[in-house]
């Protein structure tokens, strides 16, 4: 569970420098953000420990990796019981290709993200991958066309 920490200005401007290079210095974001570099490491520290600072990450390159193409799938599932829920969802997050899953309210259970090499991939993806899970009821794609934001936290 993430510990409530009443947040500053300052603290708010640490966390948007490490949003987008968490690898810059303790030096670095202490100029960066205005202040020294003791007090600046004390505060990133307090954040990681009430796991307002959860991880560090590295973002790779999709198209690079050979996996250009980002899908949008919503999933229905013919049962909703626990066991099911859970079989599934441990099933999903298995697949790499899936990148992000959400159970979702509405009329599809699933919102998931997968990455793919073109309509082939894809294809290969479900066939293989997606439809050998059991208890799929429905699903509906949608290809993206276009990245128009990509963050991977709230900005504060």
């Amino acid at each position: 569970m993430t510990a409530t920490l009443p947040l500053d200005d300052i603290d708010h401007r640490i966390l948007r420098e490490l949003q987008f290079n968490a690898r810059i210095t303790n030096a670095e974001l202490s100029a960066k953000v205005g202040l020294s570099p003791t007090p600046c490491w004390n505060r990133v520290r307090r954040m990681e420990r009430a796991k307002i600072i959860q991880h560090y990450v590295t973002i790779f390159d999709e198209s690079a990796l050979g996996v250009p193409d980002t899908v949008i799938i919503e999933l229905r599932l013919e049962r909703h019981d626990e066991e099911t829920l859970t079989t599934f969802g441990r099933a999903l997050a298995d697949l790499p290709e899936v990148t992000e899953a959400y159970l979702v309210t509405g009329e599809y259970d699933y919102l998931v993200k997968v990455v793919v090499a073109g309509t082939m991939g894809y294809e290969r993806f479900l066939r293989e991958r997606l439809y050998q899970i059991p208890g799929i009821h429905h699903s509906r794609s949608s290809f993206a066309l276009r990245c128009l934001k990509r963050s991977f936290s709230f900005r504060p």
